[in-house]
């Protein structure tokens, strides 16, 4: 057992896997090795990829056990596919397989713990596994640990070769007989296919599974014909309009608007916002909120973004047609506003998330981000950031790309209320330590800013605040606060056992899940 740089306890091994300790957000070296799993092929003139059914294309695809098969979560909630391809690898009597998409949302039918029971999945890999499999797999529902990623490790462990990809099924809106694909355009539109497309490039073999043929070519196209080895048409792959449940919406709850209000006032006067600024806020009640009175102060100022990057919602978009944000890269649309934005303005851009938040590469998008406004279950007196667990011993998060641009931006500000019901939000210690604290430049609530002295930018943030008059108070001073209001949380009782292993976006171990003890 080793102590990592956080104070976590990671065992040395799991599943015949070594497991590397975090020791620093900049400290891992690149892997010397890149390895995908794709291989060179031929396809004659006249040969053809469409088949007539998900059966057939697992069969051709030489599916058998133990292999790993992939997926994107770009319908989210909405998601169609994984069932209907899972249903079909089951009745094929197919055992044994790592289940990776690149994450894992509250598609309620089929249950995914369904297909654990049976012996259809054996491993599980993502960024994040909320809902009743998240909760299931803290139970103790898998034989191996789970493995969790940020959406920037996920596209750098594949390319080292360290997640190979048999069989990606990747669900588009649109799509050709010859494999060229899009999620922006057709009756399910999703938008940007951005997790998608490292799959394509990587995988042994690429199925497109779609409802909407297109007449050849499809274009502009997300994923190209050269990465497609077969087609297939279903009668439907998503819901489009649960792509952004619960996600993207307008809040009036006022405590949110104030932490809203507050993040604001702290992007707006940390010394990176000016004319021509690049910034990511995702999405939910606070960062949709903050993303208005940002704009207030856009106009006020007579300044636009440069760009916006990462998950992008339709308020994103209505910026960028009033002229205040000159280009958005979208690796995730999450309504259907944003989604058909991208083919309707040449400067929204799909992004690659690779190209968005891969840290083992020439550069990533993060990098270029001068502030990044974050979400967060909880966050402790070290600033670390928990993204996955409630302190009700539910999985209730995903990892996403949080780490990713808190390493990144100039200025990551993390958001969220001091409790949640009689739950503090703001604690001595994370339950699971997601996002390392020495990433995280400020904590903003409804009760106090807070800046982390330890943070790189920290003496210019803290001038920068003082010269306009922002008062902010130690963390310590939130955390006790918060212990007024709810008390001491009793701590969740777990057991030795590791059920999930949490990957800092450089493939070192930041943490790791044990199994909840339950009472029987």
């Amino acid at each position: 057992m080793a102590v990592n740089s956080l104070g976590r306890e990671i065992p040395d091994k799991l599943c015949g896997r070594k497991l590397t300790p975090y020791s620093g957000a900049f400290s891992a070296q690149p892997s010397a090795v890149i390895g995908t799993n794709k291989r060179q092929k031929r396809f004659l003139p006249g040969e053809k990829k469409l088949l007539p059914s998900i059966r057939e294309a697992i069969l051709k695809s030489g599916l058998r056990d133990g292999m790993t098969i992939s997926f994107h979560h770009h319908f989210r909630e909405g998601d169609k596919i994984v069932g209907q391809v899972l249903n079909e690898i089951r009745a094929l009597g197919i055992k044994n397989l790592t289940f990776a998409p690149s994450a894992v949302v509250n598609v309620r039918e089929p249950s995914i713990s369904d297909f654990v029971r049976d012996g259809t999945i054996r491993r599980i890999e993502a960024s994040g596994i909320r809902g009743e499999l998240g909760n299931a797999v803290l139970e103790g529902l898998m034989e191996e640990p789970v493995i969790l990623r940020t959406h920037g490790s996920r596209p750098r462990a594949i390319e080292a070769g360290e997640l190979v990809i048999d069989v990606a099924f990747l669900g588009a809106s649109a799509a050709d007989e010859y494999g060229n694909a899009t999620g922006c355009i057709g009756p399910n539109a999703c938008g940007s296919l951005g997790f998608a497309m490292i799959d394509a490039r990587s995988a042994a073999t690429v199925v497109v599974v779609t409802d909407h043929l297109v007449d050849y070519p499809c274009v502009p196209a997300s994923i190209a014909q050269d990465q497609v080895d077969y087609v297939v048409r279903v009668d439907e792959i998503g819901d489009p309009e649960k792509i952004g449940k619960g996600a993207a919406r307008l809040t009036r709850n006022p405590r949110d608007l104030l932490i809203a209000k507050r993040a604001a006032k702290v992007i707006a006067n940390c010394g990176w916002f000016r004319d021509g600024f690049s910034f990511l806020t995702g999405v939910g009640a606070i960062p949709i909120a903050c993303t208005r009175f940002l704009r207030d102060e856009m106009v006020k100022r007579g300044i636009a973004a440069g760009m916006a990057v990462g998950g992008i919602p339709g308020s994103a978009i209505r910026l960028f047609e009033e002229g205040l944000i000159r280009c958005v890269q979208a690796v995730q649309s999450f309504d259907a506003e944003s989604a058909l934005a991208i083919d309707a303005n040449k400067m929204v851009l799909e992004c690659d998330n690779s190209l968005y938040a891969n840290p083992h590469s020439c550069g990533c998008l993060v990098n270029r981000l001068d502030v990044g406004l974050l979400g967060a279950l909880e966050v402790d007196v070290d600033f670390n950031v928990n993204l996955l667990t409630g302190a009700n011993g539910e999985m209730v998060g995903g990892l996403g790309g949080g780490p990713d641009a808190a390493a990144g931006a100039a200025v990551p500000v993390v958001a969220l209320p001091l409790v949640r019901g009689r739950i503090p939000s703001v604690v001595r210690r994370v339950m699971t330590a997601c996002t390392p604290g020495e990433t995280v430049a400020a904590v903003v609530t409804e009760a106090g800013i807070a800046l982390n002295p330890r943070h790189r930018n920290y003496k210019a943030v803290k001038a920068s605040l003082d010269a306009a008059r922002i008062e902010t108070v130690p963390i310590e001073t939130l955390c006790g606060m918060a212990e007024e209001i709810t008390g001491v949380p009793k701590p969740i009782e777990c057991t030795g056992r590791v059920v999930a292993v949490v990957e800092y976006r450089d493939g070192t171990v930041i943490d790791v899940i044990r199994q909840i003890k339950t009472e029987r």
